[in-house]
């Protein structure tokens, strides 16, 4: 049995299509997860202020809010990896942008706002897209597999992207915004050379009732409102890590370098995790297993809230990330799954704003949280939320607890 699983694993690795699917991707993670450490301390640096840490959650989200079902419609309606691309090349100049203005000094808070609002822009039409192109370039009932393997390649890069981003900053500021332009034209190139198995956009008449067709189809099918509103709700009360620049300087005691490892350590958990989700796919009582994770997640949380010492906060994060990632890997395999294909845009959209409500308005619930009462009480309750909203939603989506199977 384990050699069938680690067959078909590897097989999927030498899918072409699905390679270079992982690499755009892991290089447009490698590019965020530089992103948030730079700008995260370079914010906190200039204001000193876990406020204006919050609001760079919220200039990224705005977009979202704003163009997320037209991103949708967009990926339905055009070429997929054209989509992606673009919003790759848009990511790459904005990162440029930032490197000249961290090189000649004159970058304000302002401008790196402006800059998170044109990347949250770009992030909210390349999210949906590349979720519903992933389907079309792997073979049949092997998504669940897939979306295991791609999330650990991001993962990976997760953890070095971090780690270098604050190595990188501690060397200079513009260095880190350097390495997330060039990641991003490579992710820009790789993405151009997918070859999808069939058509993946529509070329009719469309109608301005068609924009809002994935929310009515969410809101139609109980299991997947549940899902997506379930992560909503948990990851925007626990949205510790947006506090991590506090943490790292005013609780724990280090610097940049520090502040990297804190932000690799989930990335961590989530690699072992789907090191084992690629090798042992979750083929039954699925929908409560999520539940178990979300809860796992908020007790992780918790924890990490309350440790003053950094070996303790680390395993805290990786518990977390290891907890998330199961989370991510059945959402995203049931929402897929139970959406047809010239759908899947526009509910991969829904699903895109739920999480960038989650964890973008988390980060500036937090942000605002901790102004109030302190980060260490702002991420425990953050965490006590997590869980009770997870026994919540058991009992008001029975249909989502009872889902046994995926594929």
């Amino acid at each position: 049995m384990s050699s069938t699983i680690q067959a078909g694993s590897s097989a999927l690795l030498r899918h072409k299509s699905f390679l270079l699917y992982l690499l755009s991707r892991s290089f447009s993670r490698f590019s965020s997860q530089i992103a948030a450490v730079a700008v995260g301390w370079q914010i906190y640096d200039l204001t000193g202020s876990a406020f204006a840490l919050g609001m760079v959650g919220l200039v990224q989200f705005l977009p979202t809010l704003l163009l997320v079902f037209v991103a949708g419609h967009a990926a339905d309606r055009y070429e997929r990896k054209r989509v992606a691309q673009l919003c790759l090349l848009v990511e790459a100049l904005t990162a440029l942008y930032l490197a000249w203005g961290a090189y000649a000094g004159s970058l304000t808070v302002v401008q790196i706002f402006i800059a998170m609002a044109v990347l949250g822009t770009a992030g909210a039409f390349e999210s949906p897209t590349i979720a519903a192109l992933l389907p079309l370039i792997v073979p049949e009932g092997t998504l669940q597999r897939a979306t295991a393997i791609s999330s650990g390649a991001a993962q990976l890069a997760t953890i070095t992207g971090p780690a270098l981003g604050g190595l990188a900053y501690a060397v200079a500021p513009s260095l880190p915004y350097g390495v997330m332009a060039l990641f991003w034209l490579l992710g820009t190139i790789l993405m151009g050379a997918i070859q999808p198995a069939k058509s993946d956009f529509v070329r009719d008449a469309a109608t301005p009732a068609d924009l809002f067709a994935g929310v009515r189809f969410v809101r139609n099918n109980p299991a997947i409102l549940g899902t997506i509103s379930l992560d909503l709700f948990a990851v925007l009360l626990g949205g510790a890590t947006a506090l991590l620049p506090i943490y790292a300087r005013d609780i724990l005691q280090t610097g940049p370098l520090g502040l990297g490892i804190l932000r690799a350590a989930p990335a961590v958990g989530a690699l072992l995790m789907t090191a084992l989700l690629a090798r042992y796919t979750i083929d039954r009582r699925v929908g409560m297993r999520m539940f178990q994770a979300v809860i796992v997640f908020g007790v992780a949380t918790v924890v990490f809230a309350v440790s003053h010492w950094m070996w303790l906060s680390v395993l805290a994060l990786a518990i977390l990330g290891a907890a998330d990632v199961v989370s991510v890997v059945i959402r995203f395999s049931l929402v897929q799954l139970a959406t047809p294909d010239e759908m899947r845009g526009r509910v991969g959209a829904v699903n895109f704003l739920f999480i960038n409500a989650s964890n973008q308005l988390g980060q500036f619930e937090s942000g605002v949280t901790a102004a109030l009462f302190g980060a260490m009480p702002a991420a425990a309750l953050g965490g006590l939320g997590t869980i009770a909203i997870a026994l919540l939603w058991m009992k008001l989506f029975p249909a989502l607890r009872d889902v046994q199977r995926l594929e």
